[in-house]
């Protein structure tokens, strides 16, 4: 699996052989060992979720971070991936690796 940076609508997904970060425009992902995909491109990963929310953050202010699983399907320069949270679905983006989008903070 091709690593470094993919990107698109909203999203930024730092991938490397460890793990992957993720940054949407108001939340944060994360899962940890190599993105694998199966035959057909398709993956499916556990990770955590972090939404983030608009204005001044405090110091100690804890993130309200829950588990997370990444589905999607690699072919080539391209993936799909779908966010889900628990039963729900919070999003599917299309991304193409080596593309760096600007994101719109919600912070």
């Amino acid at each position: 699996m091709p690593t470094g940076t993919w990107g698109g609508e909203h999203v930024i997904l730092e991938l490397t052989e460890s793990g992957g970060e993720l940054e949407f425009d108001c939340a944060r992902g994360h899962f940890d060992g190599p993105l694998r995909v199966d035959a057909d491109g398709h993956f499916d990963m556990k990770g955590t979720f972090t939404p983030e929310r608009p204005g001044p953050v405090r110091r100690d202010d804890r993130p309200a971070q829950s588990e997370a699983r990444y589905t999607g399907h690699v072919q080539g320069d391209a993936m799909t991936l779908k966010v889900l949270r628990g039963e729900s679905d919070l999003g599917s983006f299309t991304l193409a690796r080596g593309v760096r989008p600007l994101l719109k903070k919600c912070r």
